[in-house]
């Protein structure tokens, strides 16, 4: 990204100022973004609002979520509740409660709800917002399939709909986001499954960073110009799951303003039927707008990987035949040979 400065207007200094006093006098908003249920969002947020009040901040619990762990629970042991209102028997924030206390910091575990006829707002985060305005910072948090814009992207991989949402706009009025993960293995869950969700939330707080940077960059008065922050090298064979492989590069490439490239190296024995596959999804690359780059070398691994070194590549897309037995295990597997000797380089590994 290449900055320049350069002098503001005084229609842009008058907004810029504007928007310093909104931001002085409103609360600050700090989102725990999960992926998928069980991640552990709401036991790290909670030992975060934990921490503060240790610091000194005088912080109140606002909502929890309708089951919440034992575990979970005992990390409030002694931390101030500020009890829900039910509302045609229905728990909803209360608002005036908060408002008349009005702690420095409140906890709400669970942003997307919404609220019965006769609330003070419709949506438990259009409460949050209400208390962001009169000055209360808040910490919240949300699962990925409750971001609106990314409904029925989620359910489409995971089968489930959701009629609750949050907006996206008003993730990215947070200032501050973080995303909970954890290993798969540890959720029992498909891993395919939730590394496309994990994809999906990793764009949403882009999103929200990006949002954070431009203000900073229009406030400064600064200019900017995106240049190619990612580059991702899929590797293609003729039996490569092309398919996945696009998909995901392609989505990481157009929000990150990234290069895309397909490269694979000549096999001067390859078979009629495997050229033609190739030659099937060298097409489908070039569809794509991905870069088409032949290489050579008696180590396909080594071409690969010496040319993604000197060409500034990110990410590296490889598939994994998932072979099994003993001529597995007397061959090394070229993923361990493109882990070992990868640098500054991240792996991902598509079944094929």
């Amino acid at each position: 990204m290449v900055e320049t400065s350069r002098k503001r207007t005084p229609e842009e200094y008058l907004r810029d100022c504007q928007a310093e006093e909104d931001a002085a006098s409103r609360g600050r908003l700090k989102v725990f973004l999960g992926y998928a249920s069980g991640v552990g969002k709401s036991e790290r947020m909670l030992r975060e609002a934990r921490r503060r009040r240790e610091r000194g901040q005088h912080l109140a619990i606002a909502a929890l979520q309708p089951k919440t762990p034992p575990e979970v629970l005992a990390i409030l042991d002694g931390m101030p509740v500020i009890p829900t209102r039910t509302v045609h028997g229905r728990d909803v924030i209360d608002v005036d409660a908060l408002l008349d206390r009005r702690p420095s910091v409140c906890v709400i575990d669970g942003l997307a709800y919404d609220n019965p006829p006769g609330s003070r707002n419709a949506a438990r985060w259009q409460d949050a917002q209400m208390l962001l305005a009169a000055g209360i910072s808040v910490i919240g948090s949300v699962n990925i399939q409750y971001i609106a814009e990314f409904r029925e992207e989620v359910e489409a991989i995971t089968g489930k709909s959701v009629r609750e949402t949050v907006p996206l706009e008003f993730l990215k009025t947070a200032d501050e986001i973080e995303l909970v993960d954890a290993p798969a293995e540890r959720m029992g869950e498909d891993p395919r499954r939730l590394a496309k969700l994990r994809e999906i939330a990793l764009v949403a707080a882009a999103d929200v960073v990006d949002q954070q940077l431009s203000g900073y960059l229009r406030a400064h008065g600064i200019d900017q110009t995106p240049g190619a922050q990612e580059r991702i090298l899929i590797c293609l064979t003729p039996r490569t799951n092309l398919r996945a492989m696009l998909d995901t590069g392609s989505a990481i490439a157009e929000r990150f303003h990234g290069q895309l490239i397909v490269a694979y190296v000549r096999q001067p024995e390859i078979t009629p039927n495997d050229q033609a596959m190739l030659n099937e999804k060298l097409e489908a690359g070039r569809a794509a707008g991905a870069q088409i780059v032949e290489l050579e070398g008696e180590s396909p691994v080594a071409a690969i990987l010496d040319y993604a070194k000197t060409h500034g590549v990110t990410q590296l897309f490889v598939g994994h035949s998932q072979q099994r037995g003993l001529l597995a295990r007397i061959r090394r597997n070229p993923v361990e040979k493109f882990i070992r000797n990868s640098q500054n380089m991240d792996i991902r590994v598509f079944p094929q």
